[in-house]
């Protein structure tokens, strides 16, 4: 635990997103956003963890966050997304969904965009539970079983499929450039193909039995098809989209809710997994040999089963080996990375050996020595 830094910022903090890196420099992340809620003025926050070119800091040692500036935000902070390095897109428990701009030379923030009633039933507001960006364009989700996509630089709305859901809308993610997935409180996955003019999902995907509601959902980076999800018992769940219509491998997570779930998004062998339950996990797969743990074989029920690594365009059946899997060959990994703690980590985000996450004890943790 010694990596870790803890910032008391006296607000609830519901999510916690790097800011992007460009792939052409090998830097680490030094700068992140935080979105607070149920608090008596939310706000959106900016915070680095670099130095600032000065060498002996006034408070705190280096990598300790430092605020760089913060705004007002109407309503609870229910998702955040950057969409480049200047502006990241909100999205709020009274519907609407906010794009704003950080002035890094003046160290300031304003609002750039706003769509204040973009979700909603016909006579009062529902939350915009959930948002991914693909700059320019914007896809949110709600409580309201809408999915609209805008676009950055235009004011109106590119397309709304009204009644994606009849349930509430927890979660999006791409799946590809023209696909996306969302899981809802019913315990379903849907793919949607934005080249289709159908308002129906081109696939559905469940949980069998009972019916517990998904809260968050990843995609792995290099196997576009293994996704993970996460929802109210605190089990992970990686799913094949080619195949079948359940998910392939269940593990037990967290004893409450699990809010979020990240693939590393470089190293996708190693997972985050964050829960009402005040534990946040690190899940690594590692075999007994150093070969890749794709090549073993066998039948394996564990996590080995989401690192799917083979080569582009590799052997196929290598990775149905793989994604059918014998666990004595493979092994899984769990390590706790906070400090024992009660109340509930809210939301992670991993970039490079960078993590970040933030609380209901109104505490952000940064780590910056994650071992990937």
């Amino acid at each position: 635990m010694e990596n870790i830094n803890a910032k008391y910022v006296s607000q609830k903090i519901s999510k916690t997103r790097w800011r992007l890196v460009s792939h052409a420099s090998l830097q680490q992340p030094d700068v992140f956003a935080t979105g607070s809620w149920d608090n008596e003025v939310n706000k959106i926050s900016f915070w680095s963890i670099g130095n600032h070119g000065s060498s002996d800091m006034d408070d705190g040692f280096e990598g300790d966050p430092q605020l760089l500036c913060e705004h007002k935000h109407d309503g609870d902070v229910l998702d955040l997304q950057f969409l480049d390095q200047d502006r990241i897109v909100t999205t709020s428990s009274t519907g609407a969904v906010t794009i704003f701009r950080l002035h890094q030379n003046s160290q300031t923030i304003s609002v750039a965009q706003r769509w204040p009633r973009a979700h909603g039933f016909p006579c009062e507001n529902a939350p915009c539970t959930g948002v991914v960006c693909s700059s320019p364009e914007i896809v949110t989700v709600g409580e309201d079983g809408k999915i609209i996509v805008f676009r950055a630089d235009q004011e109106g709305v590119i397309r709304v499929i009204e009644n994606a859901d009849s349930s509430t809308i927890h979660a999006v993610t791409y799946l590809r450039t023209t696909e996306i997935l969302t899981v809802n409180s019913i315990g379903q996955l849907k793919l949607w193909d934005f080249r289709q003019q159908s308002n129906a999902p081109s696939q559905i995907l469940s949980l069998s039995g009972d019916r517990v509601p998904l809260h968050c959902v990843d995609r792995h980076p290099n196997q576009q098809h293994i996704v993970a999800t996460g929802g109210q018992d605190g089990m992970l769940c990686v799913w094949d989209v080619r195949q079948g219509s359940t998910p392939f491998s269940l593990m037990e997570a967290h004893s409450a809710e699990m809010w979020e779930v990240r693939f590393h998004p470089t190293n996708p062998d190693h997972l985050f997994t964050c829960s009402e339950d005040g534990s946040l996990l690190h899940w690594e797969t590692s075999t007994s040999s150093d070969m890749p743990s794709f090549l073993q074989g066998g039948r394996n029920n564990s996590m080995i089963s989401r690192s799917a690594m083979a080569p582009a365009g590799g052997n196929q059946s290598l990775i149905n080996a793989w994604l059918s899997g014998d666990s004595s060959k493979g092994r899984l990994e769990t390590t706790h990375m906070l400090p024992s703690q009660t109340l509930s980590v809210n939301s992670l985000d991993v970039l490079g050996q960078c993590l970040v996450c933030g609380t209901d004890g109104e505490a952000i943790f940064v780590n910056r020595q994650v071992p990937v």
